[in-house]
């Protein structure tokens, strides 16, 4: 069912839905975004943007703790359109995720609204359109949640606190590049990194000489780690994904690709302005690298000369890096699944599923695989059809839980799994370069990572007191990396490469975590805004 903007339906079904599914007491904050094209100039050479309501990037989301975000999204486009939200965990309500597994499309000049819930969360994080490569178009911004203001945060507030959004870019527009993968070919190179949208000196953040400020990283490109820095100056690592950490000092930082991450950084340097650096990792010979500006409020120059440099393509100081960020297990706040319990490394694992990654040719094109399966989308949203019981859309347990060994093939891949079991996963990697990988609907513990083939024995080198809790995870060249997780969060779940050109041709799947329960406790129903399309088309959702 669409929804009339002007009328009192929204009102009255946004109403309902709140009543049904949230906690009446917390608060809502509301969004109207019209999502358009646009012309934009991020490399100095027009091309076809995604703007919110015309900006590029999109607008923050501004959130407290268990607030109810309420954001109608109108479709302005000419194609179907969706917005995901990565890291906000849709506790019990998959059908909100924005990602074609579960959710309908927008169709052309219908709107739809989301209703979520920030649901004992903190942290950083962002949200991108999941569609037809829109996300190399723009249509992201960043999402920040704060704590309540009678929980304590282990730092002082800070003078202010910036959205940094990272990312590789192409000049050329989504569709081209959509009908380069749409042919069975690989992309090329990126043509350039951009800050907030902007390409070389483009942005600019303004500090006073002796505050500290908070700046929230988000790598939210194609396919490139990137290396984050500033010039003469240190930042502090207090948060990562909604877990707060331990307050490591760096030089920089490298961020992977889909990750989130909060530093604070004191302007303690002489009164001048200073490059903010981002650089490519593991890609020389071709290093890509932008600057931005920290300019002091009562600067005595401009920046000047050339940029620092940093690290390019040595593994052992990004794996060392990714080894140094740790809980902070004596700070407050939301804790990750399952709540309440802190002892992640005491609770004995049900299960193991590995994963590994592999790219090959399937019928002459390419594609990417998980386990050897090529994810191909169906003509319905999966959850959807799992909801009103529609056959044929989907399989369970059409992937394996551990690698066949067999040649790549396409398939609706769907992996079953029971609500409240404790796995563990482990990420393998045998390939040349470096994995990004998110699941949706949850947060992890990163146990472990490294080099080689992933055995039994490697659980001997795990941490299981203070990892860090997150929902994106690297894996490095010929690598590994295991995580732990609580599947405490009913519902169909993407679990994707970060890399998008990887995640369109097949290296993503579903994870089912599944009850016989019907109870509200375990998960909502269907929303009653919700959009049918596909083999739904025409049906209606049930009262509750």
């Amino acid at each position: 069912m669409l929804l009339n903007v002007a009328g009192g339906t929204l009102c009255a079904l946004i109403l309902f839905q709140l009543v049904a599914n949230v906690v009446a007491d917390d608060p809502y904050r509301f969004f109207n975004w019209n999502v358009t094209y646009g012309t934009i100039y991020p490399l100095g050479v027009p091309q076809q943007g995604i703007l919110i309501n015309g900006q590029f990037p999109g607008p923050d989301i501004y959130s407290v703790t268990n607030d109810n975000l309420i954001i109608n999204v109108f479709n302005s486009l000419s194609e179907p359109f969706l917005i995901s939200w990565n890291g906000v965990q849709q506790r019990r309500n998959s059908y909100e995720d924005g990602v074609y597994g579960t959710t309908c499309p927008i169709p052309p000049g219908k709107n739809f609204t989301y209703i979520l819930q920030v649901k004992d969360q903190i942290g950083s994080f962002y949200y991108f359109p999941s569609l037809a490569f829109h996300k190399a178009a723009g249509g992201f911004g960043g999402i920040r949640i704060l704590s309540r203001p009678l929980i304590p945060v282990p730092f002082p507030d800070p003078a202010a606190d910036y959205t940094v959004l990272i990312g590789d870019w192409y000049k050329s527009n989504h569709t081209d590049l959509k009908a380069i993968l749409d042919r069975g070919k690989k992309l090329p190179f990126p043509d350039g990194i951009l800050i907030n949208g902007r390409g070389p000196n483009g942005v600019s953040f303004t500090v006073e000489q002796g505050k500290t400020y908070r700046l929230r990283i988000s790598n939210i490109g194609l396919q490139n780690s990137l290396n984050f820095r500033i010039q003469g100056h240190r930042m502090t690592l207090v948060e990562v994904e909604g877990t707060h950490t331990l307050q490591t000092s760096y030089s920089s930082l490298d961020v992977h690709v889909g990750q989130s991450y909060s530093v604070l950084v004191t302007a303690d340097q002489p009164a001048q302005d200073y490059y903010i650096v981002v650089s490519t990792r593991f890609t020389a010979p071709q290093v890509l690298t932008t600057t931005g500006v920290l300019h002091y409020s009562n600067s005595a120059g401009r920046v000047s000369g050339p940029p620092p440099g940093g690290p390019t393509i040595q593994i052992d100081f990004s794996l060392n890096q990714a080894r140094s960020i740790r809980t902070n297990l004596t700070a407050s706040g939301p804790r990750p699944n399952p709540q309440g319990s802190y002892h992640y490394g005491l609770i004995n694992t049900t299960r193991t599923i590995k994963l590994v990654n592999s790219a090959g040719q399937i019928n002459g094109k390419q594609r990417y695989a998980v386990n050897s399966v090529s994810f191909i989308p169906a003509d319905t949203p999966l959850k959807v059809a799992d909801y009103f019981n529609i056959g044929g859309v989907f399989r369970v347990g059409s992937i394996s839980g551990n690698p066949t060994g067999g040649g790549m093939y396409l398939d609706t891949s769907v992996m079953g799994a029971d609500y409240r079991a404790y796995v563990e996963i482990v990420f393998e990697n045998q390939e040349d370069l470096i994995q990004s990988w998110h699941i949706a609907g949850y947060n992890f513990w990163v146990v472990g990572m490294d080099g080689g083939l992933w055995t039994p024995a490697s659980r001997s080198q795990y941490n299981l007191r203070d990892a860090v809790s997150r929902c994106t995870t690297q894996v490095y060249p010929k690598s590994w990396t295991a995580i732990y997780m609580a599947l405490d969060n009913v519902g169909m779940w993407n679990i994707r490469s970060e890399f998008w050109a990887r995640q369109y041709l097949g290296q993503q799947f579903y994870l089912r975590v599944y009850t016989p329960s019907t109870s509200l406790r375990d998960e909502y129903p269907i929303p009653k805004n919700a959009l049918l399309c596909g083999r739904a088309s025409g049906r209606r959702t049930r009262p509750l």
